[in-house]
């Protein structure tokens, strides 16, 4: 730290115990000054000869009181008025970056100028600070905390606006030229490289300053960003690592995502600030570090602009987040979900329309009108950015499907928002539906003890809980809309096995899966034209909606209904031949899926005779016609099997097959 030395004389001033002060002089005081309280016993020559202030004061005082003088309210109070006036009488006087801006206050006050005399200390003030403490780095900032202290005199006397440059000016030095002493950490990197001779023989990094400045107030690290930004010499990942530092130092808890208990309108304040401060340059911040700004100012309940911003910023680079960091729990009056799902999907849609860049061309037609043509172009998004986005959307609804109070409307809408994105498999949508399903919102129950309750049966990482009632609130309809939402024929083999026997699952779901299941087998037999055998022939005849035939047909809500226990259990044991297909060959697994959709043909039968008995026990009921469509309603297996046995290996039927 640098410092200046005034005068050459001893210190004299004494005190004695009273808040009285004097010269330790053989002259008699003739003057008494009072400031905040303290008294100052004095002489009029030395001090009248330099200070404008006191000669006014004088001279328009009271003849009878002419040897005292009140100056209350003098910047830097006693402390600073005894250092104007060890100048006046030439004693020593030492400067430093702590008390130089409470003495030029006083002395302005003080009308300590040139005009009064040359060499005054206003003079000497300046110059020091020009010449040495605003070319060192640490004393220009802690120069710059003191002039809060003294606002906003220290405003007006331009003191902030020159520490705030000359700290600008030397963070934006290139870094060859910075030596380790102005960085905060040299003492730790000499402990890591046990001297300080290797410390001098490292490179200094670009952010070498970004620590220090987190000492700073709010009001005076936006101005100084402001001002390193308006340079245009660092870049946009600089500033955002300075920021990010910032809130990390400032905001306890911040780093874990959540506001520990303090002054929460200082809090705002600085998270609105670095908000406003972001660099417009994409990836300058990290995802990571955007979400907890948005968890921030969601929880502090800051303005709809901030949160717009940053939804947006965080649109650009969605890829980069993590399922953690998107659990943003909601501070919305009324509102029992626990996470804020609307939200995310704001982040989710702005991602999205990325991929729908449009471009609007404004030309004159032939009668001078002028007429917008938009002219699409291709989407910026890369297939890696959709895919990480899909898997990450997956894998949030799956932790935000065990929450209770979660309605279905909201969960179909967020899966909804990325279906336009092809997955390559589905096992996570279907992880996350399933999740869903067997989350209870009527038991009071602990996510944690339900989660960890005894499994009957695990699969390759899929485990189903028996005798839990489903989610609160869904409807027949949610369910159907949720379940169409997943593509059976994207499913994994483990999934394929965890579905079929899902007892939540609509039975239109689970004989979908039992059919791609038997299409993959026999796809993957070897054989180039594989034909459909003759149980699914017969089950896509029974599952025809609303046939004129005479096969029986199976009504809406059957392929809807939920398959009993009963049900599920006899499946298991047909089910678990379709897992040996690639051991036991075609021909065994056929005989398998056959007996299977038997199995499951025969259950559908058997519900629909025990409808039947059910409307003649209540007399005068109204005739099934098998679900009141129409021939060209949708089938479960609406597949020609002309299509399927044309279709090539390499294809696996994907293009030929279409399920409702």
């Amino acid at each position: 730290m640098k410092f200046m030395k005034i005068g050459s004389k001893p210190d004299s001033i004494k005190t004695d115990g009273n808040n009285v002060r004097y010269v330790e002089n053989e002259l008699a005081s003739d003057i008494t000054i009072n400031v905040d309280g303290s008294r100052f016993c004095l002489h009029k020559f030395p001090l009248l000869s330099k200070s404008a202030c006191l000669q006014k004061l004088l001279s328009s005082t009271d003849k009878n009181n002419a040897d005292e003088v009140d100056i209350s309210g003098i910047p830097g109070g006693p402390t600073a008025f005894e250092t104007c006036a060890k100048f006046c009488y030439g004693m020593t006087v030492t400067l430093s970056a702590y008390n130089v801006v409470a003495t030029r206050c006083a002395a302005e006050y003080l009308g300590m100028h040139e005009t009064a005399e040359k060499g005054n200390l206003i003079y000497k003030i300046d110059v020091f600070l020009n010449s040495s403490l605003f070319r060192s780095w640490k004393d220009s900032i802690i120069v710059l905390q003191t002039t809060k202290t003294f606002s906003p005199l220290s405003e007006d006397l331009k003191l902030v606006s020159l520490c705030i440059d000359a700290i600008a000016s030397k963070a934006c030095v290139n870094v060859s030229h910075v030596e380790w002493s102005y960085t905060y950490n040299r003492k730790k990197l000499a402990e890591e490289n046990n001297g300080a001779d290797q410390v001098r023989a490292r490179e200094v990094p670009h952010d070498w300053w970004v620590e220090d400045l987190c000492e700073l107030e709010i009001e005076f690290y936006k101005r100084v960003i402001m001002n390193i930004k308006s340079k245009g010499v660092l870049g946009g990942e600089v500033i955002g690592e300075a920021l990010k530092a910032y809130g990390y130092r400032r905001l306890s808890g911040f780093n874990k995502g959540v506001m520990e208990q303090g002054d929460l309108v200082k809090h705002k304040t600085v998270i609105e600030t670095l908000v406003w401060l972001l660099p417009s340059e994409k990836d300058s911040v990290s995802c990571g570090f955007l979400l907890k700004l948005l968890k921030a100012v969601t929880m502090l309940n800051s303005g709809e602009t901030v949160k717009e911003q940053l939804v947006r910023r965080i649109g650009q680079q969605l890829e980069q987040a993590s399922v953690a960091e998107l659990l943003i729990k909601s501070h919305q009056e009324n509102e029992t979900s626990l996470y804020d799902v609307d939200l995310v999907k704001k982040i989710v849609v702005e991602f999205m329309a990325r991929d729908q860049n449009s471009e609007i061309e404004v030309e004159d037609d032939e009668e001078g009108f002028e007429v917008q043509e938009v002219k699409k172009f291709p989407g910026i998004l890369s297939e890696a950015s959709k895919l990480m986005v899909v898997k990450l959307i997956d894998g949030y609804l799956t932790e935000i499907a065990k929450d209770p109070n979660l309605p279905a409307s909201k969960f179909i809408d967020l899966a909804e928002s990325v279906s336009s994105i092809s997955r390559p498999a589905h096992d996570g949508l279907y992880r996350a539906i399933d999740m869903y399903l067997k989350v209870p919102g009527s038991i009071k129950k602990s996510l944690s003890q339900m989660l960890f309750l005894k499994p009957d049966y695990c699969l390759g990482g899929w485990t189903r809980f028996d005798h839990e009632p489903e989610h609160a609130g869904i409807t027949k309809g949610e369910k159907k809309r949720m379940c169409k939402l997943m593509d059976c024929r994207k499913l994994s083999v483990e999934a394929c096995m965890h579905a079929v026997q899902n007892d939540r699952l609509p039975l239109r779901v689970v004989v979908q899966v039992l059919f791609f299941e038997q299409v993959r087998a026999s796809a993957s037999s070897g054989s180039s034209t594989p034909d459909l055998p003759k149980g699914i022939r017969e089950l896509r005849s029974c599952g025809t909606y609303g046939s004129s035939r005479s096969v029986p047909t199976v009504m809406e809500d059957e392929w809807d209904a939920v398959a009993t226990e009963e049900e599920m259990r006899a499946l298991k044991s047909e089910i678990a031949a379709l897992k040996l297909q690639e051991e036991s060959g075609r021909k065994s697994t056929d005989r398998a899926a056959v007996t299977a959709i038997s199995r499951v043909k025969s259950l559908i039968m058997s519900r629909k005779m025990f409808g039947k008995k059910l409307q003649g026990k209540g007399g005068g009921g109204e005739k099934n016609n098998g679900g009141g469509g129409s021939d060209s309603s949708e089938s479960l297996g609406s597949v020609t099997e002309e299509a399927a046995k044309t279709a090539t290996p390499s294809r696996n039927l994907t293009r030929k097959v279409s399920v409702s």
